[in-house]
């Protein structure tokens, strides 16, 4: 087992990696009848760091955190951790209610993780004062470093953040719901150093937005499979290349986001499709999640041929 970094080593080496290149969300690899593939998980991740992510983040949304149980997220994570051998920060997932949550910081602590993401709980809406208690109680239960995430039914308040904020090991916020006006609020309130991310669904539609309110760092599930077209638009956004930004954003991540918007739950099922077709051994996604129809993965992979073709890379 990989021995996790310190706490403040950690953070460093997260605003580092933010600033130096995209967030990675690996896929779960699965067979064919649903099971676990750890071998194609492995292949799958390896490839991902290879492409030089500024972190990665194992069994989150887009790795389909919430159809895995323990034993299936203590492979995912550990492979991780194996395959990113130190020269990378790992943030697993975790998530559900607090006693749930406590139970995969846990397993994710014992495989060597650096830090934890920690996602939106289930079903439930809840006011400020238990979304601050929920984070609290993980907070307590783990020596890593945790990431909040808001998105769909958590969203903090600058009051609620300055709370989290103070508690040892909450570093940063992820950041779905795309209010910058609320965001904005939020990285006034925080302190100096506080980790700030960009978790929109295909963040770079909306990287520039988020970029004018100080939150340049953001996630890219377009890095699970086309690190090419991925790592292109982050150096082009990074050195100010507008015509490159436009070219990618009208041409492919527009049309992209049109496609993903077809059916409920395609922002992860197009993703694993996406990458079925440029050879990776990530299986079909889980119920209740399903693959795309054949009409929408001719389109796909028409998109995605075109996109490739934009940064001199092919399917």
């Amino acid at each position: 087992m990989t021995v996790a970094l310190d706490t403040d080593t950690a953070v460093r080496r997260l605003r580092d990696g933010m600033a130096g290149g995209v967030l990675s969300f690996p896929l779960t690899s699965f067979h064919d009848d649903g099971s676990l593939d750890p071998d194609g998980f492995r292949a799958h991740v390896a490839e991902r760091i290879a492409a030089r992510p500024g972190a990665v983040f194992p069994a989150c949304g887009t790795g389909e955190f919430f159809s895995l149980d323990e034993d299936e997220y203590r492979t995912v994570v550990t492979v991780t951790v194996e395959e990113a051998a130190g020269r990378l920060p790992v943030v697993a997932g975790i998530g559900y209610g607090w006693a749930q949550a406590v139970r995969f910081a846990r397993i994710a602590e014992q495989a060597g993780a650096d830090a934890l993401l920690v996602l939106p709980h289930y079903l439930v809406a809840a006011p400020q004062e238990g979304l601050v208690r929920q984070l609290a109680r993980i907070a307590s239960a783990t020596r890593l470093p945790l990431i909040a995430y808001q998105r769909g039914q958590v969203a903090f308040s600058a009051g609620s953040l300055r709370r989290i904020a103070a508690l040892p090991n909450v570093v940063g916020l992820k950041d779905g719901h795309s209010d910058l006006d609320r965001l904005q609020r939020l990285t006034l309130a925080a302190p100096e150093g506080f980790l700030f991310f960009n978790g929109a669904a295909t963040a770079e539609i909306q990287a520039r937005a988020y970029a004018a309110v100080g939150v340049p760092a953001y996630s890219s599930a377009v890095h699970a499979f086309a690190p090419e077209i991925a790592n292109r638009f982050f150096a082009a956004l990074r050195d100010g290349d507008d015509k490159t930004v436009d070219r990618l954003l009208r041409d492919f991540y527009v049309p992209f986001v049109e496609l993903r918007d077809r059916v409920p739950g395609y922002a992860v099922s197009l993703v694993k499709a996406a990458a079925r077709l440029r050879g990776c051994p990530v299986g079909p996604v889980r119920a209740p999640l399903t693959d795309p129809s054949d009409t929408d993965l001719a389109d796909l992979k028409a998109l995605l041929t075109t996109g490739l073709d934009l940064v001199g890379a092919a399917l």
